[in-house]
């Protein structure tokens, strides 16, 4: 006796005797007595035996992978994707160092473990670990730390050394550090560690876990990533496109891994990246996000950075008295004030810095002003200019070409032996606030505590200013009077304690930038404002080459004053100096603009408006400074959410649709498994067909191996019509597990990219309506009553109307 061949390729299926099958298996007789009966697990739709398993098995019935000779094909892919996502896990430090010296190391940390894994799979784990530990030093030593290592590569004490402590201290410099970070070993030794665990420790699972989780490997990796997230915090730009890759390579991973086919692997592609889509646009909303966890706030800052040499302010007076000893040459887009150090605190013998500086990568983190500025580049090259401060013009907004120290006020520290003979650049963004800006400002706070007996200093004050209505018309009127009244003398005895600034205010009337400087700051003091004193270097001499040429006869010290929505506004209390040095003072048109309000509140009592004249470059506010394709974003990001959307919908509509057909009393579940053949076999629009028609079609579509199935299923089909409600209660899951077979042969005789794209079709959002037969006439009133006898046979029943010649299916 001859039978249809098994749909399934693990054995020959158990067969059944037609006398097994209800109601006499009229099936049976049809197809040849005997009916093969795939065997099914308890899925329904996925066969008992899995051809991938066979061999060699564990105690727990799961085979290990690559257990054999070689690697399968599925545990190679598994290892791929394994590494790809501990080096997308790595980028996720992009926050924290720059992407050109993150890409290396995180590609070297992230294949070398795998490829290690793969070798020494046969070992026992112990052994296995062992190794990992051995190749990471030798892996270290040839990469970060090759300038110490013998031959290049081989651990020297001195590596070792160097590697033990990057390992205790880089975490806290990690931490108190501006991002993003510098590229040094020391510091990058943390990413290469966690990305060469994370590939380690996700090939081990995938070589030897005998769980059947298929994206197990992947949480070492998406662990990494959270920790680089929480230590990038506070960096710039975002790790959301990262997220994004290592969420597709963990549906990759599921797919790779999976034991359900390709094609049903991918569906969960889509679904994953709406999820992940979701949880971006979601993310933002959150609590937490609004309050984002900052890991710094566990690590103390690094103590205050205290100088044993001479303060730059005490060093002016020096400095004038040979003015030709040059500093440091200057190229840059337009010529400032060069700034050295902020003084802000006074004990009324000296004026002192209260800054604690932090090491950066070349950030630096922008002050209170937010307005139009004027972007200075400026590339520096020091040459005889002593201490470790830095020139810059304010405000410094990035450094490169040496390592920096920085505080809050944009200064400048050099770290130990980095500075003598080197070049750096600078990127500036000078504020130009208007002069409407400028009337309106109002302090940003009470000044600090005043050093005893100041009151000569308070009374000269208030006399100074009583026709001023305003904060700023106060600070102006004291730097007129110091311009008018007092004389500039470079041969003036140095110092600005509080008896050298009464002998100078009161007496000898003569003086350096030094005492004006100070003078000024501590009579703004005295009337409630907040000032600093600040020493730098006016641009300099031009020289032919293009360069400012600064010596130490250009020092200069200028008070700021700090105004609300401003900042730290300068003021240049010091008379111009005389000779051809004057014309290089950048700040004579505010000073001008000044004078010209100080001479009008001390001529009447109202305030007439005045216009700034406009810088020489064009303004631009940091708002300017954004991209302007952040439009294009929004449109591309909207795209993408319709794709993600519109591939969610194409999954689950099928999914909720047999689902439903599967609910109901028997009858409607029959019926409902005859529809998902029909949809299955593509016919679902062709309503007329009767049931052996759908049957011959569905033979010619997918061979004779469906025979069986689809024939056991019209007889159902048939019975369930016929007798109604009294159908048995195993026939509804009898017709699902034959439409499960013919589901499973015809996807398995379709190509995948067929397969695919018969998914991806709009059809599949909607249920297919029945379309008449090209070949038939349009019905006439009998034809019409035939048909409607043949669609309702209980009905024609009660009504005693005879029985239909065939049955055409529902």
């Amino acid at each position: 006796m001859t039978t249809s061949p098994s749909p399934f390729p693990q054995g020959p299926a158990p067969r059944v005797r037609p006398d097994s099958l209800p109601d006499g298996d009229p099936a049976g007789s049809r197809f040849g007595g005997e009916v093969p009966v795939p065997a099914f697990s308890t899925r329904g739709d996925v066969p008992a035996s899995n051809p991938r398993t066979s061999g060699e098995t564990s105690a727990s019935g799961v085979a290990p992978r690559g257990a054999g000779r070689g690697l399968e094909v599925e545990v190679v892919g598994a290892l791929v994707v394994v590494a790809a996502m501990a080096a997308v896990a790595g980028m996720g430090f992009l926050r924290v160092f720059e992407p050109r010296a993150l890409a290396p190391v995180a590609g070297v940390a992230a294949v070398a473990p795998v490829l290690l894994a793969a070798l020494t799979r046969r070992l026992p784990l112990r052994s296995a670990l062992a190794a990992q530990l051995v190749v990471w030093v030798l892996t270290v030593s040839a990469t970060l730390f090759h300038t110490t290592a013998v031959a290049g590569f081989l651990p020297s004490p001195a590596t070792a050394a160097a590697v033990a402590e990057a390992l205790l201290n880089s975490w806290r410099a990690l931490l108190t550090t501006i991002l993003p970070a510098p590229a040094e070993p020391a510091l990058l030794v943390v990413a290469h560690l966690l990305v060469w665990l994370a590939g380690a420790a996700g090939a081990e699972l995938a070589l030897r876990s005998r769980t059947r989780s298929r994206v197990l490997p992947a949480l070492p990796a998406v662990v990494v990533f959270a920790v680089a997230v929480a230590v990038g915090v506070n960096g710039p730009g975002s790790v959301m496109p990262v997220a994004g890759v290592l969420l597709g390579l963990v549906a990759a991973l599921a797919v790779v891994r999976g034991e359900r086919g390709l094609l049903r692997s991918l569906a969960a592609v889509p679904v994953a990246a709406a999820l992940g889509l979701a949880g971006v646009l979601v993310a933002p909303s959150l609590p937490l996000a609004r309050e984002v966890y900052d890991p710094r706030t566990l690590v103390d800052e690094p103590p205050v950075t205290r100088f044993g040499g001479v303060s730059p302010l005490d060093r002016v007076s020096a400095w004038l008295q040979v003015p030709t000893t040059p500093m440091f040459t200057m190229r840059a887009s337009h010529p400032e004030n060069w700034r050295l150090a902020v003084l802000d605190r006074y004990d009324g013998v000296r004026w002192t810095s209260s800054s604690q500086y932090r090491m950066t990568g070349g950030p630096v983190p922008p002050g209170p002003y937010r307005g139009e500025y004027v972007t200075v580049e400026q590339a520096v090259t020091l040459e005889g200019l002593p201490g470790g401060w830095l020139p810059a013009a304010d405000r410094p907004v990035s450094v490169s070409g040496i390592r920096v120290a920085v505080d809050e006020s944009g200064t400048l520290l050099s770290a130990p032996g980095g500075a003598p003979g080197r070049t750096y650049q600078v990127t500036s963004y000078v504020p130009v606030p208007s002069a409407e800006r400028r009337r309106d400002a109002t302090p940003a706070g009470a000044p600090p505590a005043l050093p005893p007996k100041v009151g000569v200093f308070r009374s000269l004050a208030e006399r100074v200013t009583r026709n001023a209505r305003s904060p700023y018309q106060q600070a102006s009127l004291l730097e007129h009077y110091l311009r008018t009244r007092q004389k500039y003398d470079v041969t003036s005895p140095p110092g600005h304690s509080l008896a050298v600034l009464e002998y100078f205010l009161r007496t000898t009337h003569r003086g350096t930038s030094e005492q004006f400087a100070a003078s000024f700051a501590l009579l703004a003091r005295t009337l409630g404002l907040p000032s600093r004193v600040v020493v730098g270097f006016r641009p300099g001499t031009p020289g032919s080459d293009g360069a400012y040429h600064v010596a130490s006869g250009d020092v200069l010290a200028w008070p700021e004053i700090e105004f609300r929505d401003l900042g730290w506004t300068a003021f240049d209390p010091t008379p111009e100096r005389g000779g051809a040095r004057a014309g290089q003072d950048v700040v004579s048109t505010e000073v001008k603009e000044r004078e010209r309000l100080a001479e009008q509140l001390q001529s009447a009592p109202t305030n007439a408006p005045t216009s700034a004249p406009s810088p020489s470059p064009k303004p631009r506010t940091r708002e300017d400074a954004r991209p302007s394709w952040a439009s294009w974003q929004v449109a591309g990001a909207g795209a993408v959410a319709a794709v993600l959307l519109y591939c969610l919908a194409v999954v689950v509509v099928p999914v909720l649709r047999r689902r439903r057909r599967r609910r109901g009393d028997p009858v409607e579940r029959v019926r409902g498994a005859w529809r998902q053949v029909r949809e299955d076999l593509g016919l679902a629009g062709e309503a007329a067909l009767t049931a052996s028609e759908v049957a011959a079609r569905g033979l010619a579509r997918v061979g004779p191996e469906i025979s069986p199935h689809i024939g056991a299923l019209v007889e159902l089909v048939n019975r369930a019509e016929f007798a109604g409600r009294d159908v048995g209660p195993g026939t509804p899951e009898e017709s699902w597990r034959h439409a499960d077979a013919v589901r499973a042969l015809v996807r398995r005789g379709t190509p995948p990219l067929r397969r695919l794209g018969r998914r991806l079709h709009p059809r599949v959002l909607r249920q297919a309506r029945p379309r008449a037969r090209r070949d038939r006439q349009p019905p006439g009133p009998q034809a019409r009553d035939r048909d409607h006898r043949e669609r309702h046979p209980r009905r024609e029943r009660r009504r005693g109307g005879r029985e239909p010649r065939r049955v055409v299916a529902p």
